[in-house]
């Protein structure tokens, strides 16, 4: 198995949870999640991802990995939520993620700057 298949059958089970194709917010925490809307989900992606940095400073002073390894995992759950609500999916971010393959971090910042520079500069 996987992780790719993992992430969409995840994918899938919070599709069906959206409350337009049935999902019931009295009985589902994802259902309720996007019942509420966006704030709702952006929240705990700032929490989580909050709650991932406290976990990595924790094991910097001995604490274990599997720490980290939990937040993260709730961080992509509901990074997921999010991904659902706006029509995307895990593949959409993989696809991402291959694009970028080999190229270095510090050429793709720059080439990010240059477009918004450009862009900018082509406005009234």
């Amino acid at each position: 198995m996987s992780s790719n298949d993992s992430l969409g059958r995840l994918a899938a089970i919070i599709e069906s949870r959206k409350p337009a194709n049935g999902g019931d917010p009295e009985k589902s925490y994802v259902s309720r999640l996007l019942h509420k809307g966006p704030d709702a989900f952006l929240k705990k992606i700032g929490e989580e991802a909050t709650e991932v940095v406290m976990a990595a400073k924790d094991v910097d002073h001995g604490a274990d990995k599997s720490k980290i390894v939990y937040e993260v995992a709730d961080l992509w759950f509901h990074s997921m939520v999010a991904l659902a609500h706006y029509g995307l999916t895990p593949a959409d971010v993989l696809t991402e993620l291959e694009r970028r393959e080999g190229t270095s971090g510090i050429e793709e910042k720059a080439l990010r700057k240059a477009v918004a520079r450009s862009t900018e500069e082509g406005s009234p």
